[in-house]
């Protein structure tokens, strides 16, 4: 069975934790046809354009 020959240093173990507490928030674009907030390349919820074409209709 392996066994560690030296301890792990409390910076080295929390150091490697921290790794997930990096996470942003999304970064939002306006829409050009209805000027709300909505993720890049992904069609708008609010009027369902995307690239300047009605995708989705929205009710």
């Amino acid at each position: 069975m392996a066994v560690p020959k030296r301890k792990t240093s409390k910076a080295k173990r929390d150091s490697r934790r921290s790794a997930n507490a990096k996470l942003t928030a999304p970064n939002l674009m306006e829409c050009p046809q209805c000027h709300e907030p909505k993720l890049p390349h992904r069609v708008c919820k609010a009027c369902g354009f995307y690239d300047g074409k009605e995708v989705v209709v929205v009710e």
